[in-house]
């Protein structure tokens, strides 16, 4: 699973992407997320692959108000790929990508009723706040470096 720069060769990929029917109310359409990118201006989007197969997608980016923190966002993982561990696999590269680069506080946000997600970043180390952003709660994690 390698995160590839989202360009002319595979964002029509990214935009067939589905996620499984019990998490399509709480993930937009991977067009909403590349329009974001492209016309916010502040989310990088990356494709998750594996080999040459677009089987995913997320963005990031840092937060306007506090620059020593990544925000992520758009994390979504094809059905016909879900629960192969590509999710975590792709959340784990992108935070060793972006301490790489210094950054070592993280924040995330999901609906409360998205057991998956809260599931999922519980077990990488985020902790929710009490922090909402529109109707989603606010996860955080800080890493240090050993």
């Amino acid at each position: 699973m390698t995160l590839c720069p989202v360009d002319r060769t595979n964002w029509r990929a990214i935009t067939k992407l589905a996620v499984a029917p019990a998490q399509r109310e709480f993930v937009a359409e991977p067009c909403y997320y590349l329009a974001l990118c492209a016309y916010d201006k502040i989310w990088q989007p990356l494709a998750i692959c594996l080999a040459e197969q677009v089987i995913g997608f997320l963005m990031w980016t840092v937060d306007p108000a506090d620059a020593s923190c990544c925000w992520l966002g758009g994390i979504l993982i094809d059905q016909h790929y879900q629960g192969c561990g590509y999710g975590r696999q792709a959340i784990q590269t992108i935070l060793a990508r972006l301490m790489a680069q210094g950054y070592h506080a993280f924040a995330l946000s999901y609906q409360p009723a998205n057991t998956v997600a809260k599931q999922l970043y519980a077990t990488l180390g985020f902790s929710e706040t009490a922090e909402w952003e529109d109707d989603e709660i606010v996860a955080r994690l800080s890493l240090t470096i050993a």
